[in-house]
């Protein structure tokens, strides 16, 4: 279970879990699906990497003046991931769709970062932001379609709804994806650029998911992740960008932790987690 959430499998209500100060909620969902990876496999270890790295955290936030416990957070435990991505990301839909249609906002945990296209499909946001070393741009990578490296592509294309994506931090792609991002529902934001990135109105009035692929982060901080990416950002431009969006948003994901670190890369994970619950209950 998630440190300071209430475990949803021993009778709690998520509906039912509300912020003291406003009525907030929040239920996270672990995806430890581990399919696609292309280069360092064990994004299955990552939600429960992740919960077990953010016990050491203190409940309060001084920021916030707030107790992460009493901000009505409900663990629902791990869906279960099995070979058939199709499939298995139709069922994540599901479950995380329930969360939304009980007026919380799902926290999902991956896994590789092509579950994020299951948060997308149940939360149906205008508006995409992704931190995130890569583009994900690819039409199929390998012939596959559902790969992580073309969730992005998938919830520009097959998610109705979705108008923009921006993408903060990316330093990478093929050439096609660069072309793609060319377009005018893509925004792509070097990350020299992210410390002083801001959204402007792009946001305001409209459904938003954030995602974190945690590969954003320069390896140096992140190096539990599958593919890592040199000259990426600073653990505190992350932390920004969280905290600048979550109000917006109406979902969130943390993806592509393995266990191929220390805990470094899951602790960064967890922490976001809690930035993310802090802000959207203060916003």
């Amino acid at each position: 279970m998630f440190p300071g959430a209430t475990d949803e499998r021993e009778g709690t209500d998520a509906a039912a879990q509300s912020d003291r100060d406003g009525g907030a909620n929040f239920v996270v969902v672990g995806a430890p699906l581990d399919a696609t990876t292309t280069f360092q496999p064990g994004t299955r270890f990552g939600p429960r990497r992740i919960r077990s790295f953010a016990e050491p955290f203190d409940d309060y936030d001084h920021r916030t003046d707030r107790h992460f416990s009493e901000l009505g957070v409900v663990d629902h435990g791990d869906v279960r991931a099995w070979d058939d991505v199709d499939a298995y990301l139709e069922y994540l839909t599901s479950t995380l769709r329930e969360a939304v249609w009980n007026d919380t906002v799902p926290l999902l945990l991956g896994g590789e970062h092509t579950v994020s296209l299951a948060g997308v499909r149940a939360v149906e946001p205008e508006v995409f932001v992704c931190l995130d070393a890569h583009l994900d741009l690819y039409d199929a990578y390998d012939g596959n379609p559902l790969s992580h490296a073309a969730v992005t592509r998938r919830i520009l294309e097959d998610v109705a709804s979705v108008e923009d994506v921006i993408v903060l931090g990316a330093r990478t792609g093929s050439e096609a994806e660069w072309e793609r991002a060319a377009a005018d529902d893509v925004t792509v934001v070097p990350p020299e650029d992210v410390g002083e990135w801001t959204p402007g109105d792009r946001l305001a009035d409209r459904e938003v998911y954030l995602s974190v692929d945690i590969d954003a982060a320069d390896p140096g901080y992140a190096p539990g992740t599958g593919t890592t990416e040199p000259f990426g950002l600073e653990p505190r431009e992350l932390r920004d960008v969280v905290r600048t969006v979550a109000p917006h948003a109406d979902g969130f994901d943390v993806v592509e932790v393995n266990d191929r670190d220390d805990g470094q890369a899951a602790a960064l994970a967890a922490k976001l987690v809690r930035e993310f619950v802090y802000s959207h209950a203060d916003g």
